[in-house]
């Protein structure tokens, strides 16, 4: 057990991680959820007892991986284009400055009611590349273009997973 578990402190990132994993979980037809929304979620929640001011931060750009870091690394958010945000996914793209930096906390450092979120977390909203076998997971990271022709962009993903499928199984 961490010495912040045994505080029974909480950091503010893995309070971010938790509500933004809690919103993702309650509602997996979501692609990612504005800035309000995670923050609401924190209040509700109230895992520290307050809404601290870092919270604001890390939803704004020390959490966000494909954001500069300021000054953390962590990449436990990604921006969407259209501003929201959704938990990081292995795959994503991210600023090379935040390189190694922390995903998803680990479950010494946070409340055993929420153990199960990061068992869900790397169960099904991010396993390992190899084993994602959905056009969403297939696509990581974003192409530079948008998508015109959506069957020929199935096809090749449909032969990208038969590829994989047959190199895992040599």
């Amino acid at each position: 057990m961490t010495l912040a578990a045994k505080r029974g402190t909480l950091k503010v990132a893995d309070e971010v991680w938790i509500v933004t994993a809690l919103l993702h979980h309650e509602q997996p037809w979501r692609a990612g959820f504005r800035h309000g929304e995670i923050l609401d979620r924190a209040a509700r929640e109230n895992l520290a007892g307050t809404l601290r001011p870092g919270v604001t931060a890390h939803i704004s750009f020390d959490g966000i991986a494909n954001r500069p870091p300021n000054p953390g690394r962590y990449r436990i958010l990604y921006k969407l284009p259209n501003g929201e945000r959704r938990l990081f996914r292995q795959g994503d793209d991210y600023h090379p400055n935040r390189e190694g930096g922390k995903v998803r906390p680990e479950k010494d450092d946070i409340p055993r009611r929420f153990h199960e979120l990061i068992d869900w977390y790397d169960r099904e909203y991010a396993p390992e590349l190899r084993v994602s076998r959905s056009l969403r997971g297939a696509l990581k990271p974003r192409p530079a273009q948008p998508i015109r022709d959506w069957a020929a962009a199935r096809e090749s993903v449909e032969r990208a997973i038969a590829a994989d499928s047959v190199e895992s199984e040599n």
